[in-house]
């Protein structure tokens, strides 16, 4: 595929009506009443101050102390960073199913409840089909302030002198969303470093970013197999969700039959694309309590991870390309650092989308849980580590960092969403930055085959 060069400098945003971008003060969202109680289950419409909440109060907060290489003779010489791009407005299929709730609310008897009165007389229905997941000014700043966080993390990288060098990469999706995202990263250190006189090249390459558009039988298998689904259909009509639903019901004071998993999906989108994009504790959220958030949120958990996660094999084997992609630079960074040559890039910044990102942790093994997600087990999955709201809300990364520390001592450490995480099935002391052969003698299997063109053929011939 070929690899499109980008220097777009303009933006272009829809205008949101009403919209204040102030971060909130508050760093203890139990007590902050413009913070949806249920805000913390939001799975992949989630903010990502949820997942960090110290940067409710200071967003360009870092804590250095995170990194601890095993001597202080460590130094950094690659940083990977694969990231979501940052909040969008919802999707035009998504707006569809909102107008149906909100014209259902409209119609219904007059209301007593004051925050429903409010839903019926003056919330307008102002998300229209042409936004179809736009990157909203929210998602601009997601993506300028994690540049400046990043940069003050990993300072000898993420540096003035390697920008201007051309020694950081930006490579992205396609996708609107993803473009105004790469350039709102690197927005944020031009303007850091007031950067007026030069401008920076992004690729677009959809191979590596949308991986998965390209995967014949991930596509055929699950992407456009309704049968694929069959363990989130079940739990949609299973009792937890109807119960969700007639709660709903009882709360707009309709008919039980009116309210479709379809309209209790609606409503909590609703809830969350409110607060998301306009930082507003909507009273769309008051049709929801803390369980049917939960209940909610493991529908959502169900899809991702039966379509981008464990659920099957080529789900995972789909991100080959950008597995192989990842560990061919680390390796090219490492000769270059053994040869005494200095390192051609030191910062790379990928751009691409959720279903970029938990392919990849799931290659990699990282929250796997014993027992599989299905229909049934909903009651047993409370303390599940495979929860999208902690691992995927807008603007989540996975960055990858290569340490020289000296007589051939070289670590890789990952990160997720700006904090340390080990590497499934290494786990000696040193786990979080571990030798990087230790991490290649891990991965060997993969490394040694995952070859995308054969795990993506729709028939694969038998081994």
């Amino acid at each position: 595929m070929p690899i499109i060069l980008w220097k777009i400098i303009v933006f272009h945003f829809t205008a949101i009506p009403a919209v204040s971008w102030c971060f909130l003060n508050d760093v203890n969202p139990e007590e902050n009443l413009d913070i949806p109680a249920i805000a913390k289950y939001f799975s992949t419409k989630g903010r990502y101050e949820e997942v960090n909440p110290h940067l409710i109060e200071d967003i360009l907060a870092v804590n250095t102390s995170i990194l601890q290489p095993p001597s202080a003779q460590c130094r950094e010489i690659h940083l990977t960073a694969i990231i979501r791009h940052g909040t969008r407005y919802p999707t035009t299929k998504n707006v569809k199913k909102m107008q149906k709730l909100y014209d259902l609310v409209r119609g219904s008897a007059p209301a007593k409840d004051s925050w429903l009165r409010e839903l019926q007389t003056q919330w307008t229905m102002w998300y229209t089909e042409d936004m179809d997941g736009r990157l909203v000014q929210k998602g601009v700043n997601d993506h300028r302030h994690l540049a400046v966080r990043l940069s003050k993390l990993f300072p000898s990288l993420i540096s003035e002198k390697n920008l201007r060098g051309g020694l950081i990469k930006f490579i992205t999706s396609s996708k609107h969303r993803c473009v105004n995202s790469t350039l709102s990263f690197k927005a944020g250190l031009t303007e850091l470093w007031t950067i007026t006189d030069q401008e920076f090249e992004h690729a677009v390459n959809d191979a590596l970013m949308r991986f998965f558009d390209q995967c014949t039988r991930f596509v055929e298998e699950v992407d456009n197999n309704p049968s694929a689904m069959t363990e989130l259909d079940k739990f949609r009509e299973g009792a937890e969700m109807k119960r969700v639903e007639e709660k709903i019901a009882d709360r707009l004071g309709v008919e039980y039959s009116l309210i479709t998993d379809d309209m209790a999906e609606a409503a909590f989108y609703l809830c969350a694309y409110e607060f998301a994009i306009k930082t507003v504790n909507s009273p769309w959220c008051r049709l929801f309590d803390v369980v049917d958030a939960q209940v909610m949120e493991y529908a959502n958990d169900l899809k991702q991870y039966w379509k981008r996660g464990y659920g099957y094999d080529i789900n995972s084997k789909s991100s080959c390309i950008l597995f192989h992609d990842l560990f061919s630079r680390l390796d090219n960074t490492v000769s270059e650092n053994q040869l005494g040559q200095p390192v051609t890039e030191a910062v790379t910044v990928q751009v691409g989308h959720a279903e970029t990102l938990l392919p990849l942790l799931t290659l990699l093994g990282f929250f796997n849980d014993s027992d599989a997600l299905t229909s049934t087990n909903y009651a047993t999955q409370t303390q599940r580590s495979f929860r999208t709201s902690h691992m995927l809300p807008y603007a989540a990364n996975l960055l990858f960092v290569l340490y020289d520390c000296g007589g051939g001592d070289l670590r890789l450490q990952p990160l997720l969403n700006e904090k340390p995480v080990m590497f499934p099935g290494l786990t000696d002391q040193k786990a979080s930055m571990p030798l990087y052969q230790d991490v290649k003698k891990h991965y060997r299997d993969l490394l040694q085959g995952c070859d995308f063109e054969t795990e993506c053929q729709l028939f694969k011939s038998p081994a």
